[in-house]
């Protein structure tokens, strides 16, 4: 199964009990939309949610957009009916289903498992929905690496820090915000350690929601630690986020440019029988002109080169 590359700069979450807001989201920037059946919607709207989420999926026009549902956990009573309901009303207009608090492979195998089945029964190409996972118990960081290569469904793992901040008892202040109470980025180990297993199993990494919508500085701050790391998008819990994801995600026109001189430098020198090149005073290699290249991927699938 060849996994189907997606633009997944910014991730905008968007309650599934609210059809104006999902009509906002389908005409929203946001490279993305989940339409949340789990946190932002209370138990008892639970099941009645999933219908107009489905009308959304098959009524709006979504352009280019990837749709997404996060459906609840494997250890809620809706988990099953929410996948089963989704894909009989909607199946063919969904990309991608979101699990969240996975613990273990088992909770991702599941879901595999359950998309399998329907996609049989509906006529639906197998393995044509994708699965994305909130890493957000301290089980799944403690197994992210395992979890990360468990199922060729899965496409992306995504920091879940409000939860986790809950499993592991860290005393935060807001989702996404350390506050004064730790020096430095509390959340550094956490963010590293999965995207590095992301990498690693060639899936994407996401960094989680950031509260505080008005304060633009603080989400452009997280967004660029994570982007440095090698995230390549962030959830948006409100639309004001989206655009500076999108943004923050996206190599600057001066960074393509260097990317283009480097790589082109290096290559020149590699045909002439050089190893390195100077180019600006600096010494660069093979190695400089892989970290360049990864700039130019991105642009280009971003759209900009």
């Amino acid at each position: 199964m060849s996994r189907s590359f997606r633009l997944r700069r910014s991730e905008l979450s968007t309650p599934g009990t609210s059809p104006k807001m999902m009509a906002g989201a389908a005409a929203s920037p946001a490279d993305l939309v989940f339409l949340d059946l789990e946190d932002s919607v209370a138990p008892d709207q639970k099941e009645g949610a999933r219908r107009p989420v489905a009308e959304a999926l098959t009524g709006l026009d979504w352009g280019t957009k990837t749709k997404a549902v996060r459906i609840n956990g494997t250890h809620t009573r809706w988990c099953h009916d929410d996948v089963v309901e989704i894909l009989d009303a909607a199946g063919p207009a969904l990309d991608v289903i979101i699990v969240p608090k996975v613990k273990a492979p088992r909770d991702v195998w599941f879901i595999d498992t359950l998309l399998t089945q329907r996609e049989m029964k509906l006529g639906l190409p197998i393995g044509g929905i994708g699965i994305e996972v909130l890493i957000e118990e301290t089980e799944a960081l403690a197994r992210v690496e395992e979890i990360a290569r468990c199922c060729e469904r899965l496409e992306a793992l995504i920091l879940g820090v409000g939860d986790l901040s809950a499993s592991q008892g860290i005393r935060a202040g807001h989702i996404g915000g350390g506050g004064d109470r730790y020096p430095g980025d509390m959340w550094h180990y956490a963010r590293n350690r999965m995207i590095v297993a992301a990498r690693a199993a060639g899936i994407d990494a996401i960094d989680g929601p950031y509260a505080n919508f008005k304060d633009e500085e603080g989400y452009r701050r997280e967004a660029g630690w994570s982007a440095t790391l090698g995230a390549v998008g962030k959830w948006a819990i409100h639309p004001s986020q989206i655009a500076p994801a999108n943004e923050v995600y996206s190599p600057t026109e001066r960074e393509i440019t260097q990317a283009r001189a480097v790589v082109a430098a290096v290559r020149e020198a590699e045909a002439a029988g050089a190893g390195a090149a100077s180019l600006n005073g600096m010494m660069i290699d093979a190695a400089t002109a892989r970290i360049f290249e990864t700039v130019l991927t991105r642009a280009e699938q971003a759209g900009l080169a």
